[in-house]
């Protein structure tokens, strides 16, 4: 079984620094076989920004913990055009990872992890064909039996955003990326942008979109919430190809705790899910059960 601790937009410039302690200091407790952060290190890419986020990871580098990031759409200059247009990831590149197309492998998963952010737009995100063709080309080599995970900012599909259910643009290339998923064979897509945790399989929420499970990470640590949901991440118990359980690790004010923990199981030709029963300190939490559970639309 591989562990996941999946962490997004942890925006330092608008961070609550009381909250960026506590997940180190879970993370190096919990020890998982990777931290995933898909984007949006920082609040507006600066140098400042940059350098105490590089300094957040390095400490979780010291500690013997393996990192796989991607750059967000705040990680690409707003203010200084010039900067946005001729060298959009430098900043990234110099203090986060110069590598835009991360990859890690072990004995159970395979993770791919690519940018969708962009100079030209301000929010939205887009994968390019080369990109679309390395999903293949990298999953192809990819034992059958381990997990193909793939890790972008922004998600590959329409996403429930408000509390009335209304739906995010999709990624830019959306057909084109939705075709290369499925054609790979990826089993989970992990993303985040929109400070909110969810779940769903993937052809629930487009035709033949493949087996993927698609699940989004709420905010980390910044203190630009949304929709009443606390800041929190995820954390995944990955076996084989077809078991994962997600539980959500919440902010309750003091300090980080389990949350809505939910198995989804895929039986050949869907995703099932049931809850999970943990401990009643795991069940004190702000987070609405439903948040991680599949919607029913």
């Amino acid at each position: 079984m591989a562990r996941i601790a999946h962490l997004s937009d942890i925006h330092f410039g608008a961070h609550d620094p009381r909250i960026v302690d506590a997940t180190e200091a879970w993370l190096i407790a919990q020890r998982p076989d990777l931290v995933v952060i898909s984007g949006d290190f920082t609040q507006r890419a600066r140098v400042a920004q940059f350098r105490e986020a590089s300094a957040y990871l390095n400490r979780l580098r010291s500690a013997g913990l393996k990192l796989l990031a991607v750059p967000g759409n705040h990680d690409v200059p707003l203010y200084d055009v010039i900067r946005r247009f001729a060298a959009p990831l430098r900043r990234y590149e110099r203090y986060i990872s110069n590598d835009l197309c991360p990859w890690f492998e072990n004995d159970e998963v395979a993770v791919l992890g690519l940018n969708t952010a962009r100079s030209l737009t301000i929010k939205d995100g887009r994968l390019n064909h080369a990109q679309l063709a390395m999903v293949h080309d990298r999953f192809a080599l990819v034992a059958s039996a381990k997990t193909r995970i793939l890790v972008t900012h922004h998600p590959l599909f329409a996403m429930p955003i408000g509390a009335g259910g209304e739906l995010s643009e999709a990624v830019g290339r959306h057909d084109d990326a939705v075709r290369a998923v499925c054609e790979a064979g990826v089993h989970i897509a992990l993303a985040g942008h929109f400070h909110r945790t969810y779940a769903e399989a993937a052809r629930k929420m487009v035709e033949r979109a493949g087996r993927s499970l698609i699940i989004q990470a709420g905010t980390a640590t910044s203190t630009r919430l949304r929709n009443n949901e606390p800041q929190s991440f995820n954390w995944l118990d990955v076996e084989r190809s077809n078991t994962v359980a997600l539980q959500v690790v919440a902010w309750n004010g003091t300090g980080f705790q389990g949350a809505s923990h939910v198995q989804f199981d895929f039986n050949g030709s869907d995703w099932s899910s049931q809850v999970l029963t943990d401990d009643p300190a795991s069940k004190r939490s702000a987070v609405p059960r439903q948040q991680c559970e599949p919607a029913t639309r």
